[in-house]
């Protein structure tokens, strides 16, 4: 493969990464403003263990992990960390609601498949520290 086209999928991929990233902070922040609390009745309701670590746990995963996306830190490592999330999400809160959005698992499967993506191949070019 010619080193044009790899440069170019390595900036596709940092493109995704950095989107995916901001995706992650937004949801993070909504979650860090509507408190742990909140959070945490929300998830005692689908049946999560451990509800309250739970909150914290997830906030913190998303906010940190959104920023880390977008700088390319840990990129590989983050995106377990993500990808596990978005299992979880799917498992419990969207599968039973079909597959369209708003509730369905159209949303949550596109980004546990792009953090997936980043697990295998890592984040492409513009990586602050690479895993």
């Amino acid at each position: 493969m010619s080193s044009n086209a790899e440069l170019m999928r390595s900036w596709g991929t940092t493109l995704l990464r950095v989107t995916v990233g901001s995706v992650f902070v937004a949801h993070g922040v909504a979650k860090l403003f509507m408190g742990f609390t909140n959070v945490a009745d929300y998830l005692s309701s689908v049946g999560i263990p451990y509800y309250t670590i739970a909150a914290v746990v997830l906030t913190l995963a998303e906010l940190v992990g959104g920023v880390a996306l977008i700088l390319g830190v840990l990129t590989r490592f983050v995106a377990i960390v993500l990808a596990f999330d978005m299992a979880v999400a799917l498992i419990t809160v969207h599968v039973k609601n079909g597959f369209f959005m708003p509730n369905g698992v159209e949303f949550p499967m596109v980004l546990l498949a792009a953090n997936l993506s980043f697990v295998l191949s890592g984040g492409g070019a513009a990586e602050l520290w690479r895993f």
